[in-house]
């Protein structure tokens, strides 16, 4: 008879391959073209890359500090119910399950199709590719823990190894040392500069990916914080080595704008058969992103009801939490028929990035109330500090230059203080 109770099985290795696999998604196969018509320049696009890698770092950084503190499966519901309040936590949640995971899973599986359809011309309403995926991954991760992380761990590693093959080969054609040295031309926009890092931080988003599922891991306050800094560091590095491939591919004409900018830039390299090459890598990527998110989403749902502020349907039973699994897989794939790409990246950047940034204050006041010596932080206070500002600044111009996604943001906020005023007064069985 299961017991519903978590198993620490995942391992440092597991658990950074599922930050890898969360980050690498849809976001850095897409965002540079829309980066690329805002900043009118690649090298300034290299630029929001950097930023948008250092803020991610500083974030794993103060999230792995959270992780070693409290050591539980549900991210920032976890994180901000511990530290803040109770509807904090429940707000985060909220988000997770529809802008932290239905969206960014959706606009995954929008990349996939995209990329796919271009390329390979496969006829038919593009939308089933994605709708296929997602089903593929919720069989994966509905059932039983271990045959998707094995199946995840080893497409990871598959992953690396061909974007490694793609990032020398580009490298060595287009001589890149010379061209990334050189100045970028035209008057610098701060408003269209944070609106990119906007959207560069859903590239990023997926840092924070081993914090959903801490109760699952071994020896958590270890391991944890080391599997949120190194995935982060690889994935740093293999989105400036990618995008410079891209963003100096081909003229800038041809790239701003565009969806699918390395299905393009690959073209211009290598012909059709280097876009197909490029585009059997993408499959890849993104169906390991959508893989991961539907394996740590529906956690955050688990671990919500488990607390009794979500139908106790959803609490975590057997092996894994099949119901939230299936819940995760349904709202994704409405999202995936009835959603814009570009929309999509915009709103998930701006509704994480004030998720995330309330749980590093939910850190600052638990180190506050606990002492510096029980909840350390690395490179405090500079490191917090830095991550916060990077964040508010991004976010504060998404409100001025496109309220519409930051609306929505709000939104998905505000409609979450109904279901909780609902829940919270059932009582406990």
């Amino acid at each position: 008879m299961s017991t519903g109770r978590e198993r620490r099985r995942l391992g440092l290795v597991s658990a950074s391959a599922l930050v890898v696999a969360s980050m690498i998604g849809a976001g850095v196969f897409t965002t540079s073209g829309f980066a690329l018509a805002d900043l009118g320049s690649p090298a300034r696009v290299l630029f929001a890359w950097a930023v948008g890698g250092v803020t991610a770092t500083c974030g794993a950084l103060c999230y792995g500090a959270l992780a070693r503190a409290l050591p539980e499966s549900g991210g920032e519901y976890t994180y901000l119910a511990r530290t803040i309040h109770p509807l904090a936590g429940f707000l985060a949640g909220w988000v997770s399950l529809l802008a932290g995971f239905s969206a960014p899973i959706a606009a995954a599986a929008l990349g996939l199709q995209a990329y796919l359809d271009s390329s390979f011309a496969l006829g038919g309403d593009p939308r089933w590719i994605g709708t296929g995926a997602i089903a593929l991954a919720g069989g994966l991760h509905g059932l039983r823990l271990t045959l998707g992380v094995v199946t995840q761990n080893a497409v990871v590693a598959l992953k690396l190894a061909l974007i490694l093959a793609f990032v020398l080969l580009g490298a060595w054609k287009l001589q890149l040392a010379e061209r990334v040295s050189a100045a970028p031309a035209g008057e610098f926009d701060l408003g269209a500069f944070a609106l990119s890092l906007v959207w560069i931080s859903f590239a990023y988003s997926g840092w924070n990916a081993a914090g959903y599922v801490a109760g699952e891991v071994r020896d958590p306050e270890r391991n944890l914080p080391r599997a949120l800094i190194l995935g982060t560091a690889i994935v740093t590095l293999a989105y400036l080595a990618l995008n410079a491939v891209f963003v100096y591919a081909a003229p800038l004409a041809e790239l701003a704008g565009k969806s699918e900018v390395g299905a393009i830039a690959a073209e211009a390299l290598g012909g059709p058969g280097l876009r197909r090459f490029l585009t059997l890598i993408v499959a890849l990527a993104l169906f390991t992103s959508v893989s991961s998110m539907v394996m740590s989403g529906p956690r955050v749902v688990a671990r919500m009801a488990a607390d009794g502020l979500f139908p106790r349907a959803f609490a975590f039973t057997g092996d894994a939490p099949a119901r939230a699994v299936a819940l995760q897989v349904a709202l994704s794939i409405a999202v995936v028929w009835f959603a814009d790409l570009r929309q999509l990246i915009g709103y998930v950047g701006f509704t994480l990035g004030l998720c995330a940034a309330a749980a590093v204050v939910g850190l600052l006041r638990l180190r506050a109330r606990a002492g510096a010596e029980r909840v350390p932080v690395p490179g405090y206070p500079f490191v917090p500090a830095l991550y916060l500002a990077m964040t508010l600044f991004a976010s504060g111009y998404m409100v001025v230059r496109e309220p519409v996604n930051a609306a929505y943001g709000v939104a998905t906020v505000a409609v979450g203080l109904v279901p909780y005023a609902l829940w919270r007064r059932r009582p406990s069985r």
